[in-house]
């Protein structure tokens, strides 16, 4: 039971520098905090990545197909709690969405392909696509405990590269950044104030006939309450939920509480990740330009 990073419990929702100029040296000496990419401008980069690794791979010789990315309302309300009543009457807890991702995983062309070649050509696929432990390996450890590593030399990093700038300073910054959520959630969980407002919220859902003591009791249970209907009998039921969510969180201090108390707990947990949570958010706007002028790109 998780947090978002920044938006916590909402449930929704430069110039072309280079990129020594972007790292947490540099957010040091400016000693500003970078605001966060949107979700429709995250959405904008990871399609920029996207062709950058089919015009990588294409390079190399393998055919690569730009994947599926998800689109601005697909990437909102993963938060603790749905607060945006009219995406909740729209979209439900997603479940459309996450039953396109489905579809689209089972149609992937580029596993198909890999599939199709010869083992060398499986090996040399891999070798372009991710990289090898020979041209090197980029560690960190997480904030919460930890490590992980990735690759570097394969069309992955390049596509990363041209739009972030310096490898290894994004994956890390990157890792640092959306790795801080165990530090400072747990307390917000525990805090009274929140549970407080949790049993409101809880109050309200009875009310409405929706009887879960929390917003994870209603996520755990969905596939169970929807196990059965068809398509649209599913969202319906979502929808309902979702609703009837959003409205205690906002008709009872849950919401408000929670925005609250996230400033509060990240400001005391995480000022020793700042520079590497504010290289981050940089080195993200970035990207969104040098997404935004590829070939081809639009918003």
């Amino acid at each position: 039971m998780v947090l978002t990073t920044t938006a916590v419990l909402s449930g929704c929702g430069r110039a072309d520098a280079g990129a020594a100029a972007d790292g947490p040296a540099a957010v040091r000496a400016a000693g500003t905090m970078p605001r966060e990419l949107t979700p429709a401008e995250q959405a904008v980069v990871e399609r920029g990545e996207e062709r950058l690794i089919e015009s990588c791979m294409r390079k190399k010789g393998f055919r690569y197909w730009a994947g599926r990315v998800a689109g601005a309302a697909e990437r909102q309300g993963h938060g603790y709690v749905l607060h945006d009543v009219d995406r909740a009457e729209r979209h439900g807890y997603g479940g459309r969405f996450a039953a396109e991702a489905e579809k689209a995983r089972l149609a992937d062309r580029n596993t198909a392909y890999a599939r199709s070649l010869p083992r060398a050509e499986l090996i040399r696929y891999n070798k372009a696509l991710d990289g090898t432990p020979e041209q090197g390996v980029v560690s960190v450890e997480l904030p919460a405990g930890g490590t992980v590593q990735t690759l570097r030399g394969g069309c992955l990093e390049t596509a990363a590269e041209r739009l972030y700038g310096d490898f290894p300073a994004w994956f890390r910054a990157k890792k640092t950044a959306t790795g801080v959520a165990p530090l400072y959630t747990p307390g917000i969980l525990a805090d009274e104030r929140f549970r407080r407002a949790l049993r409101a919220w809880a109050s309200c859902m009875r009310e409405a006939g929706h009887p879960y003591a929390g917003p994870p009791e209603i996520r755990e249970k969905l596939p169970a309450l929807t196990r059965g209907m068809d398509a649209a009998e599913a969202h319906a039921a979502e929808v309902e939920l979702a609703v009837a969510e959003a409205t205690c969180a906002t008709g009872t201090p849950l919401y408000r509480t929670a925005r609250a108390l996230d400033r509060e707990y990240r400001a005391e947990k995480l000022g020793r990740y700042r520079d590497e949570i504010a290289a981050h958010r940089r080195m993200g706007l970035t990207a969104l330009k040098r997404a935004r002028a590829l070939p081809g790109a639009a918003d």
